[in-house]
C-alpha cells in the first residue's frame, strides 16, 4: 500500500516538473510581412520580440513623434507654453500630406498644434511648430537629432520634421521604442493626448488613423506612418494591469496589415510574459557612516525596479543586496556605493546601482580622530 501511494506521488512530482517545464517554455512570436518590428516592455526595455529592430528605415510620419518629444521638451522647459500664438507660414500652409488646414498668417495656440499633429498627423501643424521653436525646419531637425544622440537612438537621423522621403531621414524599430519609452517615461501629464480618436480644426473633424484605438481598450498611442517608401508603419503603446508594452511595425503592405500585426504583437506580450515591480523608489537599507557629521547613511535606489520575465517564472523572483558595512565620509548624494541583483532561480539577470540617498559631510578634527580610534579598535579585534 505505501508503495503504490509512492508511486502515485512519484508520478504527480514528475507531471508537476513537466507542466512546469510547458509553463516556461516561450513559443516564437507570430509572423507577418514587415521589414522590421519589435516589442519591448516599457519598465524594464525587455526585448520580447523582434525582427531586425536595428535596419535603418524610413520612418514616414513615425518621425513626428520625435517632433512631438522636441516641442514637450521645451514646454517641460519653460521656453514654450500652450497658450503662446504660432503664426502659420506660407511653407508650413502649402504643406503636401496629411493636413490640420491651419490657414496662412492666422495664428494657431501650440495646444492645438499638436493635437494637430498627434490625432490628424498633419504636416503644416508640424512644420508651424518646427518653425515656431528653431526659426526654421532644418534647424528643427538639428534639435531632433540632438535628442536622439542624448536618448541612445543610434540608427537615426532626421532632416525634416515631418517624414517625407529623404535619402539621409532614417530611424529604426528599436529608436521608436526607446523614443517613446522616454515620450511616456518625461511627458506623462501629455501622453493621454495620444488616446484622442478625433480632432476637429477649422470645422473640419479627421480621425485618428490608429485602428487599435477602436479595437483594443488597453491600446493609448501612439503613431501611424506611411508613405510609398516606408510602407505602412505603426507605433502602439498598451497597458493591461499594470504592464506596459510598447510595438513598433515598419513596412507593412497595408494599413490593416500594421494594425493586426501590433495586435499580435501586444498580445503575444501579454499572454506570455509579465512584468513585476519587486522594489519601489527609495530607501531600501542603512549603513554605518565614520568620520562624518552623521553616523547613518540611507542607501536605496532613484526610480522603481522592474524585471519581465516569462509567466509562470514570477514567483522564483527575488532581490539580493549587496552594500558596503563601513563607509569613509564625505559621501555625495546620489554616490554609488552598492548594488542591487535581480535574480531569477537564484541566478543574477539584472543589477541596479545603490546609491546614497543623501549628503553626509566629513566631521571635524573630533570626530575624525574617535572614528579612526574605532577603526583601529575593530581592525585589531577582528585580528585577534
Amino acid at each position: 500500500m505505501r508503495l503504490d501511494r509512492l508511486c502515485v506521488n512519484l508520478v504527480y512530482l514528475i507531471g508537476l516538473l513537466a507542466s512546469a517545464s510547458v509553463l516556461a517554455e516561450i513559443p516564437p512570436p507570430p509572423s507577418f510581412a514587415a521589414k522590421s518590428y519589435l516589442l519591448t516592455d516599457f519598465h524594464t526595455g525587455k526585448e520580447l520580440a523582434g525582427y531586425a529592430p536595428d535596419q535603418r528605415l524610413a520612418p514616414a510620419s513615425l518621425t513626428k513623434i520625435m517632433a512631438v518629444y522636441v516641442v514637450l521638451h521645451e514646454l517641460a522647459q519653460g521656453k514654450l507654453k500652450l497658450d503662446d500664438l504660432v503664426t502659420i507660414s506660407e511653407k508650413a500652409w502649402r504643406a503636401e500630406g496629411s493636413r490640420t488646414f491651419v490657414e496662412v498668417n492666422n495664428r494657431v495656440p501650440v495646444e492645438v498644434l499638436l493635437k494637430g499633429v498627434i490625432v490628424q498627423s498633419g504636416n503644416d501643424a508640424t512644420i508651424a511648430l518646427a518653425e515656431h521653436v528653431a526659426g526654421d525646419e532644418r534647424t528643427f531637425a538639428e534639435l531632433m537629432n540632438q535628442h536622439a544622440r542624448r536618448l541612445g537612438m543610434t540608427n537615426t537621423h532626421f532632416t525634416n520634421s515631418t517624414g517625407l522621403p529623404d535619402p539621409d531621414h532614417y530611424t529604426s524599430a528599436r529608436d521608436l521604442n526607446i523614443l517613446t519609452q522616454a515620450l511616456i517615461r518625461d511627458f506623462p501629464q501629455y501622453y493621454p493626448w495620444f488616446k484622442l480618436k478625433e480632432f476637429s480644426y477649422n470645422n473640419i473633424i479627421q480621425h485618428n488613423r490608429n485602428l487599435l484605438l477602436w479595437r483594443d481598450p488597453s491600446v493609448d498611442g501612439v503613431k501611424t506612418g506611411h508613405t510609398e517608401e516606408a510602407g505602412y508603419c505603426l507605433v502602439a503603446s498598451a497597458e493591461r494591469e499594470g504592464m506596459r508594452l510598447i510595438a513598433t511595425v515598419m513596412g507593412t503592405p497595408s494599413e490593416k496589415a500594421r494594425a493586426e500585426a501590433v495586435q499580435a504583437l501586444l498580445g503575444y506580450g501579454f499572454r506570455f510574459f509579465i512584468t513585476q515591480k519587486l522594489r519601489d523608489a527609495g530607501k531600501l537599507t542603512e549603513a554605518r557612516v565614520y568620520k562624518g557629521e552623521e553616523n547613518h547613511l540611507d542607501l536605496g535606489v532613484t526610480s522603481a525596479i522592474y524585471a519581465t520575465v516569462p509567466r509562470g517564472e514570477e514567483k522564483t523572483l527575488s532581490t539580493v543586496l549587496e552594500a558596503p558595512s563601513k563607509i569613509i565620509a564625505p559621501v555625495q548624494k546620489g554616490q554609488v556605493l552598492g548594488r542591487l541583483k535581480v535574480q531569477l532561480s537564484e541566478q543574477t539577470v539584472a543589477e541596479y546601482p545603490l546609491v546614497a540617498l543623501q549628503e553626509v559631510k566629513e566631521a571635524g578634527f573630533l570626530g575624525r580622530w574617535i572614528d579612526e580610534g574605532l577603526l583601529k579598535f575593530q581592525q585589531w579585534w577582528r585580528h585577534e
